[in-house]
Formats: structure tokens, sequence, C-alpha cells
């Protein structure tokens, strides 16, 4: 496969079996969470290797449940559980001015207006009103993505978000 790890985003993972055709349940990390299924083709991660597989599926309760091309019985599909769900990021439907992917963000580093470190991106949570960026530094601190209230810049070519925020919450 002729895939940069750069263009990979993880949507998802394989939670186990469904059946005995070769489906499998899956967490979905997209929103809503049955849109990782068109996203078709997906990139399995098992270990050290990684495979671009056809998918189909549909929600199911909680999770999403899938079939893969070339993944037949129990069995296979048993073997998969654990694995990482990767889509190519070139995939995404574009966005509107100010409109971000969860992926854009994490691994940015965030500072203050003043200049001072705060920490790195390191994941992001929906809690319904506002989505909140999960920062890591000297301590972990969980800052609401508030465009133009407290998020005041966000530099994706520098790797880089500003916020209206003390360093003392």
């Amino acid at each position: 496969m002729n895939q940069h790890d750069d263009d990979l985003i993880c949507v998802g993972h394989v939670l186990g079996a469904q059946g005995v055709k070769g489906w499998i349940r899956v967490f979905s990390k997209t929103s809503p969470r049955e849109n990782i299924v068109s996203y078709s083709p997906w990139v399995i991660a098992q270990g050290d290797e990684l495979k671009e597989v056809k998918v189909k599926g549909r929600l199911q309760g909680k999770n999403v449940v899938a079939k893969l091309q070339g993944v037949d019985d129990r069995g296979q599909a048993e073997a998969l559980i654990g694995s990482q769900l990767f889509i190519d990021s070139r995939r995404l439907p574009g966005l509107e001015a100010g409109e971000y992917y969860w992926s854009d963000l994490i691994g940015l580093a965030v500072e203050t207006l003043q200049a001072e470190p705060l920490g790195v991106v390191t994941g992001m949570l929906e809690t319904g009103a506002d989505d909140v960026m999960v920062l890591q530094g000297e301590r972990e601190r969980l800052i609401p993505f508030v465009l133009n209230e407290i998020v005041r810049e966000v530099d994706l070519d520098n790797g880089r978000l500003v916020v209206d925020w003390s360093p003392e919450y």
C-alpha cells in the first residue's frame, strides 16, 4: 500500500465479531457515528501492517456493524478485534472557514494571549454544548473550544492555538 501515515486519520476500532458471516462491531469516532461506513475504503492496522479494505455497514444500536471485503467468517472477524480503523484524510468533506476536524486540532501547541505555553492538544471531548480540548502540559487542562471567545487563533500551518485562558485555571 502506498499510503503515508500522515494522511491517515483514526476513525474507530474493532470491538468484536457480529454473527458468523464475518461482520464486525465497530466503535466509531465519527459524528454521526454511522458516517464511518461512508468513508470506504478503510485502512486497518494490525500490528505494524496496514491493509486497505472496502467496507459496507450500518448503525445497529449504539455501535456500527460492518462487513469488510475478504472477511467471510467469524474467525477472521475475531482476528480483527482491537484493530484501529483509519481513513485517508483526503476523503473527508471540505469545511467552511472557521471549521476544523478534531484530527486537525490534536497535536497543536496551545498558548495564552501572552504567549505562555499551556500544553498540547491530546484529545477532544464532545459535551453537548461545546467541544472541549484536552491539553497535556505541566498538568492536564480541559479548555472549551469556543471560537472567537476562548479560542482566538487557530494556526494550522505553524501548529499552534492561541486561547484567552489563564494558566491559573
